[in-house]
């Protein structure tokens, strides 16, 4: 899910670190196999300082928080967002994700603990105006060169509110093009979401966006691991991670990794050329905050967050982060092979298939008289059922947890719901359409675990 939505849509949307002791002699062996695997790892120890570089790598930024207690970032290093959007003519509001926080650049929210860790915290005051923490890196020029790697790391964990509905904490990595114009141009710059939660599930996702509105990578919405189960990651630091893999310039790649394994794996024949080119082959710069509310919440919640009895104060601790670089490829073999083989093949299978197979269809016949497309493993529709009213539906071929619809009318206003379940058939209404109104529509929905996305759909209503 986009950290920052397309500008001409509006969106409808730390306690010290606990320890685990861990033997000198294990942490080494450790350190030792994640140089061969060209991973890093968090070492889990007391104090614990930022890894070295893998074998063949070379650390090119790093920061291991470890200021006074109550102390600000280095500001050299660090750029504090502060507002609730870039302040640029034409940037979007609430950040372009509809969430409701404040950032600011206050140590009540944005502080160094004393311990080694980066604290963001947000905070509802008595009246319910909630402020909140957003920091990027100074450098923007992160890149993989070509013929070499890029990797972005970070050992983090998660808030953990006891009612947390509508907490969306974030580590991610935009463009650097994104910056001297507030972003105004994205996706085409492109996005890495290497740490997405919300609502407290104590799980995580990763997402690529690139291309235009409604595009290659189906954005707002990107392509997107969906959310995955992440034990622990409350509770304890973990390590998340994505690499840029150049290696091969002809087959790019993107890696994200949650303590060394990699989760889910982008590669640039999923989209066109010019268009991995223009989101991949640059300097990025990094991004932590904790928003509250929002698109992505409500989309997952099927409600508007944030709930009325959500949890103040529940912080994202923050170990370390670090950027390492080689220039020529170094991963192990089997690692990358083992894991992007069968992620790949997945996303071609429910995503590429879909997007041949329906997009055409569902666009060509769309109207008031009705239009259906059948993807690789479900059935989607639209109908005018009534005065101003057009029915979307959705049928999966297996049975479903749950589908989602995000559909917008003439481009603005971006709506997520969770669909009406009876039988096996998916509906949700949309109504006070105008005659030659035009809705773009798609899906998420669940497929014995994982989570798919759909291509875009359109229909006119004709009245």
């Amino acid at each position: 899910m986009s950290k920052n939505a397309h500008p001409s849509a509006a969106s409808p949307g730390a306690p010290p670190r606990s320890r685990r002791a861990l033997p000198a002699v294990i942490g080494a062996l450790l350190l030792l196999l994640a140089g061969a695997l060209g991973l890093s790892v968090t070492g889990g120890s007391a104090a614990a300082a930022v890894p070295g570089p893998p074998a063949g790598w070379t650390t090119i930024f790093s920061d291991d928080f470890n200021g006074a207690s109550g102390s600000g970032l280095n500001r050299s290093d660090w750029l504090y967002d502060t507002g609730t959007g870039y302040g640029y003519p034409g940037a979007a509001t609430m950040w372009g994700t509809g969430e409701i926080e404040t950032a600011t650049d206050s140590t009540a929210n944005v502080y160094q603990d004393g311990s080694g860790h980066l604290v963001i915290k947000p905070i509802k005051d008595a009246s319910g105006h909630w402020t909140s923490g957003r920091i990027e890196t100074q450098r923007t020029d992160f890149a993989a060169p070509a013929g070499g790697q890029l990797e972005i790391s970070a050992s983090l964990k998660q808030p953990a509110p006891a009612q947390g509905l509508g907490y969306w904490p974030a580590f991610w990595a935009m463009g650097a093009d994104a910056r001297p114009v507030g972003a105004t141009n994205w996706p085409s710059i492109g996005e890495l979401d290497i740490m997405e939660d919300v609502n407290a599930l104590s799980q995580h996702s990763t997402t690529f966006h690139c291309g235009v509105w409604a595009g290659e990578c189906h954005d707002p919405d990107g392509i997107s691991s969906g959310l995955q189960a992440c034990s622990g990651c409350q509770s304890g630091f973990h390590t998340y991670s994505v690499v840029i893999d150049r290696t091969n310039t002809a087959a790019e790649q993107l890696r994200f990794l949650l303590d060394g394994q990699v989760t889910y794996t982008v590669n640039e024949n999923q989209v066109s050329t010019g268009t991995w080119q223009a989101a991949v082959d640059h300097g990025f710069f990094a991004i932590f905050d904790v928003a509250i509310g929002g698109s992505y919440p409500n989309k997952v919640c099927g409600c508007t967050s944030p709930s009325a009895d959500i949890s103040s104060g529940a912080a994202m601790t923050v170990d370390w982060i670090a950027v390492n670089r080689t220039t020529s490829g170094s991963t192990s073999t089997g690692t990358s092979t083992g894991t992007s083989t069968g992620t790949s093949t997945g996303t071609s299978t429910g995503t590429s298939t879909g997007t041949s197979t329906g997009t055409s269809t569902g666009t060509t016949n769309g109207g008031s008289s009705g239009g259906s497309t059948t993807g690789p493993d479900y059935t989607a529709s639209a109908a005018t059922t009534g005065s101003g009213q057009v029915r979307l539906t959705f049928v999966p071929t297996t049975p479903a947890a749950y589908v989602d619809v995000h559909y917008l009318v003439n481009g603005a206003g971006q709506q997520n719901f969770r669909m009406a379940n009876s039988g096996g058939t998916w509906t949700q209404s949309i109504n006070g359409l105008a005659s030659g109104s035009v809705v773009t529509y798609w899906f998420t929905y669940e497929k014995s675990g994982p989570q798919y996305d759909t291509p875009h759909f359109t229909y006119t209503y004709s009245g």
